[in-house]
């Protein structure tokens, strides 16, 4: 039996102090969202090719909009590009934003 080797990555997300964030449009921070604006990344700087083979275990697993917390999971293999393309994402919906990863496990983390 073969076990597929999975890293976990505890991401904080910055959201732009200096916007004025309008009542009528707020950014929520969901796991759609997340995962969206980091698939688009991995796509536009390692390719069609690149976003395939991450694509196998990618998922982001847990995302607390309130504290600003994520749980991503990645491949052993893929942990770098992932955390390397959520380094150059810099906007989700209309607003800027950063990731700074906090932890990185070869093991699932309880909060």
């Amino acid at each position: 039996m073969v076990g597929f080797k999975n890293r976990y990555m505890v991401v904080e997300v910055f959201l732009d102090p200096n916007k004025e964030l309008p009542v009528d449009d707020p950014v929520i921070l969901t796991q759609f969202n997340v995962s969206k604006a980091i698939r688009d990344s991995i796509l536009v700087n390692f390719g069609e090719c690149g976003l395939a083979s991450s694509l196998g275990s990618f998922q982001v697993k847990y995302v607390n909009p309130i504290t600003k917390l994520c749980i991503i999971r990645a491949s052993r293999e893929d942990c770098q590009k992932v955390w390397s393309a959520m380094t150059m994402v810099r906007s989700i919906g209309n607003c800027l934003v950063l990731f700074n990863v906090l932890d990185l496990s070869g093991e699932f983390i309880q909060l």
